[in-house]
Formats: C-alpha cells, sequence, structure tokens
C-alpha cells in the first residue's frame, strides 16, 4: 500500500494491472477521510488530445521501481468512472466508483465525503 508521505513521489509514475499491462499515469491520489490513508487514485489514460482520468483503488497496490502495480485488470479501470483532466471529484459521483468496483460506500456520520484529493 502506498504510504501517505511517498504520494508525491509516485505522481506521473506509470500504473499498470497485474499482469503488468500499462494503464496510464498517475495523476492523483484521493484519501479516506475517516483514516488519511490513501485509497483511490486516478490514473491519466487516452490518446493526448483525449484523456481523461480514470479512478482505481489502492487496495493490494504494490510499489515497484517507476510504476505502480494496481489489483485491478486494465480493461475493468479503462471503464471505470472518469472526468476530464481539470475536473475535480463531484461529491455524487463518489459513491459511483465504489459501487463499480464492488467496494462499500462510507460516506462521514453527518454525510462528509469520503474522498479527499492530496
Amino acid at each position: 500500500m502506498i504510504q501517505t508521505a511517498d504520494i508525491r513521489e509516485w505522481r506521473n509514475q506509470d500504473v499498470v494491472d497485474p499482469k503488468g499491462h500499462r494503464i496510464g499515469v498517475l495523476e492523483a491520489v484521493y484519501v479516506d477521510t475517516a483514516t488519511d490513508e490513501p485509497a483511490v487514485a486516478t490514473v491519466r489514460t487516452g490518446l493526448p488530445t483525449r484523456q481523461r482520468l480514470v479512478f482505481v483503488p489502492l487496495d493490494e497496490t504494490t510499489l515497484g521501481p517507476g510504476y505502480l502495480k494496481v489489483s485491478y485488470a486494465k480493461n475493468l479501470v479503462k471503464k471505470a468512472p472518469s472526468i476530464g483532466t481539470d475536473d475535480i471529484l463531484p461529491a455524487e459521483q463518489e459513491e459511483e466508483i465504489f459501487h463499480y468496483y464492488g467496494i462499500a460506500y462510507q460516506p462521514g456520520a453527518n454525510g462528509e465525503r469520503q474522498l479527499a484529493r492530496r
């Protein structure tokens, strides 16, 4: 798992799937607001003129020299909820990301967001 202190140095590194297939480049990391631990990343994908940011959970992520290996297949990640490269994650889209990957969504007790960008 990526440690919070390491987030900045892994930005712009390749993100690969369990078989080593390149998915894209790590753009940003979102932490769980309850624990402040890295939870989800955005990965820049697509052609240079049509790039977007797809979301991928960071559970069971391993770090290698110049890459992060996520536990989800490239085809699954490429079809995940996404935003434009200059956009921010709308609060109402958070739950969609968790459901897409089959992960329970737990907003705060007072309805606070579960994710915060770092």
